[in-house]
């Protein structure tokens, strides 16, 4: 959400950032935003006079009584009910021009950074680099669940059965394998100087509304029936919802946290939800990173983050590429953002497995996660996610740039430690 003295000093700057990003529908908003913060403010002011008036005739009052005055008092008292039938009418107005106004701010767009490739959706992201080479092997890679199953290790249909589609069984050494990926991203993370962190799984509304876009919540969110909380789509909502309503001093920043969740997705007109596979599913698991920061730091803090997952895919021998998302596929609280995608040896194209995003100061202003120098001065910290490793969907990549011409799977040497000492996964 942006500033509104920024909306209201910057309004054409405001509604070029909206058709940058190919949201001319929203344009209107501008001036309606515009027009409902000079309603409130005017309404502020005539309620600082009319306060300032009734407290002055308040004090005759009892002047006046002193003084036998009693007609005088009367009058007054009149003046000071009055007054107070207005006061009640302004705060009540004030109310519902603030949430109107709250309302509006909440659905326009931050201000993306003047690096982003402006193009209407993910066909016109830009690649910015590769590292690794990417291999065609000489032998044909079977589609991801047909690996798994000549593993053993995963039950579509009983999933099916139990929980619908969009869900599934892993068994055996893939699920080893799951776990023993997650092990070592948490342990990867934690040696790159980040505080490991189990969150709380679900989240309050107060919280849904602080880091996401309506939009991307009714796609994405479960809530739960009954009660004020919904299940987490990623983890990075709980932990930044950690830091609602603090002051934080300066000099303890930045926090560099790192959380294993389980994550929950309606994947709201998502396609492809019921072929078989692990890509696009309704839970998942993740290690994911974050950082609140100061505002001079958060670029700096944004190279780091997605530097670290294409690092973590490296050592277990995936290639992968870094994408430049483009202005019309940035969600609305975000400025900059950079997908990780690892390179299919079977589709011989490269598919997301990370996305690293600069939300600026939107989480921060949303919750109210401000900063206090030495000086005293407080002002809004900037929030930055990046998603390490999220298995199953990582498995995809692993096994087939791992696979063998046998039909096993080769460990690579760091997740080693982590199936005790396995070096390769025999086919069943």
């Amino acid at each position: 959400m942006l500033d509104i003295k920024f909306v209201r000093e910057n309004p054409e700057l405001v509604k070029e950032n909206i058709k940058k990003k190919f949201q001319d529908d929203k344009l209107v908003l501008v001036d309606e935003v515009l027009q409902l913060d000079l309603e409130n403010r005017e309404i502020k002011k005539e309620l600082q006079a009319l306060q300032a008036d009734k407290n002055c005739i308040a004090k005759e009052i009892g002047k006046l009584m002193g003084q036998g005055k009693k007609d005088e008092a009367e009058e007054a008292k009149q003046k000071v009910a009055q007054f107070a039938g207005r006061l009640d009418e302004l705060a009540a107005r004030e109310k519902v021009v603030e949430e109107d106004l709250r309302k509006r701010m909440m659905i326009i767009p931050n201000i993306i950074d003047p690096s982003v490739p402006i193009g209407k959706d993910d066909s016109e992201n830009v690649e910015v680099e590769r590292f690794g080479e990417p291999v065609v092997p000489d032998f044909e890679v079977p589609y991801h669940t047909e690996i798994m199953e000549r593993l053993n290790g995963i039950d579509l249909d009983a999933a099916g059965r139990v929980a619908g589609n969009g869900f599934y069984y892993l068994m055996g050494d893939v699920a080893r394998l799951h776990s023993a990926v997650l092990s070592y991203a948490r342990d990867f993370m934690i040696g790159r100087g980040f505080t490991y962190c189990v969150p709380p799984f679900m989240i309050r509304s107060a919280v849904v509304d602080g880091v996401m876009s309506f939009a991307e919540m009714d796609a994405m969110m479960y809530k739960i029936e009954g009660e004020d909380l919904y299940l987490i789509g990623t983890s990075e909502h709980s932990m930044i919802g950690k830091f609602i309503n603090t002051i934080n001093p300066e000099e303890e920043l930045p926090y560099t946290l790192t959380s294993y969740s389980p994550c929950f997705r309606k994947e709201k007109g998502a396609h492809g939800i019921e072929e078989r596979g692990v890509y696009r599913i309704h839970q998942f698991e993740k290690q994911e990173m974050i950082v609140v920061c100061k505002p001079e730091d958060s670029p700096a803090w944004f190279d780091k983050l997605w530097q670290n997952t294409v690092d973590f895919f490296r050592t277990l021998d995936i290639p992968v590429r870094t994408l430049e998302c483009c202005s019309g596929d940035l969600a609305d609280l975000k400025i900059k953002s950079v997908d990780v995608e690892a390179w299919s040896p079977r589709q011989k194209k490269y598919f997301e497995v990370g996305s690293c995003s600069n939300l600026g100061d939107a989480q921060a202003r949303r919750l109210g996660i401000r900063v206090k120098s030495k000086d005293g001065r407080k002002y809004l910290a900037h929030t930055l996610n990046n998603t390490c490793v999220a298995p199953p969907r990582m498995l995809i990549a692993f096994l087939e740039n791992n696979l063998q011409a046998d039909g096993s799977v080769r460990i690579p040497e760091a997740l080693r430690p982590y199936l005790g000492g396995q070096a390769v996964i025999e086919a069943k």
